[in-house]
């Protein structure tokens, strides 16, 4: 029974997934994810992950470049 109630919990959504890779930020938007929406845990499909690897390790022409404030929490 808990399983199913975990499970109702689930909604599908498009969220950013970033990753520090060699002192770089890279940025991924609109990734297919599964999100709790009581605590915001992303649960991403073993296709999706392939993918996103694929993606970094491969360091395509990005769509755009972001600016990023970088601050040291002291």
């Amino acid at each position: 029974m808990k399983e199913y109630q975990w499970k109702e919990k689930l909604v599908e959504r498009g969220v950013t997934y970033t990753i520090e890779m060699e002192g770089q930020l890279i940025v991924v938007e609109n990734v297919p994810a599964r999100v709790n929406v009581e605590t915001g845990e992303q649960l991403f499909a073993p296709d999706t992950v392939e993918r996103l690897q694929k993606m970094v390790w491969k360091r395509k022409q990005p769509a755009r470049v972001m600016q990023v404030p970088v601050y040291e929490y002291a």
